[in-house]
């Protein structure tokens, strides 16, 4: 049993195969977002605010923040908007960047252990990153490519993560403290990219025996109904081993097949989170007090 704990400095986060899915919300995140990406370059963080409140509500458990503008100072910006974030929320948070120097102004400024996103299986990466999450007692997100790209063979994935897996074991990086990304595919470019993911969470958690997480929205690139299809994935992928992903929680589709998903695999006792969202509230009457039921108030006639 693998158990990776995130935390801040006054709740954890606990991601494990016996436990609920863990949703790490996307929204901060100005790639492909031009007026987020403008207004953080500027100094304005009034949208990040919105986005914190929003995922917040939606029911996300970890928050993903990545401050990638181009032609920006990327370490300050990142820097920044952890210590916004980490002030506005208790919910551990996912530090997202390529870049060294913003990863390590990230950490520097996070209190508590957060998830770091991400390390390749390059040497260069795994060289330059590692260190850093162990100098600052973090877990990591291992993405399951190198040098040579995306393979379309699972094992190659696979093998690809044990090495990061090893790797982090010989800079004294526990195996709990990676969670590997198996790679999410388009579906629609790629057949049989949702079973390469099955494949490969069943592999790692009983094989390698660590956490999972994904870009969970990748695999509808291009497709119509997208959230059809994100909700579909995500059942199928928890129930293949997933045990966390970075999606966007204000999709009520993809939420409810999480929750779903929770429920069938154990992870949600008596269904009382399930019961507890979607229970309808009892009717009020005309005179203000709980409406009885129908089956309460009909009468039995006698023929």
């Amino acid at each position: 049993m693998t158990d990776t704990i995130i935390s801040s400095l006054k709740k954890e986060v606990v991601i494990g195969f016996e436990r609920p899915f863990v949703v790490i919300g996307e929204r901060i995140n100005p790639t492909g977002r031009k007026l987020l990406a403008a207004e953080m370059a500027a100094g304005d963080f009034s949208r990040v605010v919105e986005d914190v409140q929003a995922q917040l509500a939606a029911g996300a458990h970890m928050l993903d923040v990545n401050a990638g503008i181009p032609l920006a100072d990327e370490p300050a910006i990142l820097a920044k908007t952890i210590q916004l974030v980490q002030s506005l929320t208790d919910v551990p948070l996912c530090i997202d960047s390529s870049i060294i120097a913003a990863l390590e102004a990230g950490l520097a400024v996070y209190q508590g252990k957060p998830l770091v996103n991400s390390v390749t299986g390059e040497d260069e990466s795994l060289e330059r990153v590692l260190p850093l999450v162990k100098k600052y007692g973090a877990a990591v997100v291992a993405i399951s490519n190198d040098e040579t790209g995306i393979s379309h063979d699972p094992n190659v994935r696979f093998g690809i993560a044990k090495k990061i897996v090893e790797r982090a074991a010989d800079h004294g990086i526990p195996a709990c403290d990676v969670v590997v990304d198996p790679l999410v595919m388009p579906i629609g470019a790629v057949g049989n990219a949702g079973r390469q993911v099955f494949e490969l969470c069943y592999r790692l958690q009983r094989e390698l025996k660590v956490n999972t997480t994904c870009g969970a929205s990748n695999v509808s690139f291009g497709l119509p109904n997208r959230n059809g299809i994100n909700a579909a994935f995500m059942s199928m992928a928890i129930a293949s081993g997933l045990t966390s992903a970075i999606t966007n929680p204000l999709h009520e589709e993809i939420m409810a097949a999480i929750m779903g998903a929770d429920v069938m695999m154990g992870h949600d006792p008596d269904c009382m989170r399930w019961i507890k969202k979607f229970r309808e509230a009892p009717a009020i009457g005309a005179d203000g007090s709980e409406a009885r039921g129908r089956r309460q108030t009909r009468r039995r006639t006698t023929g």
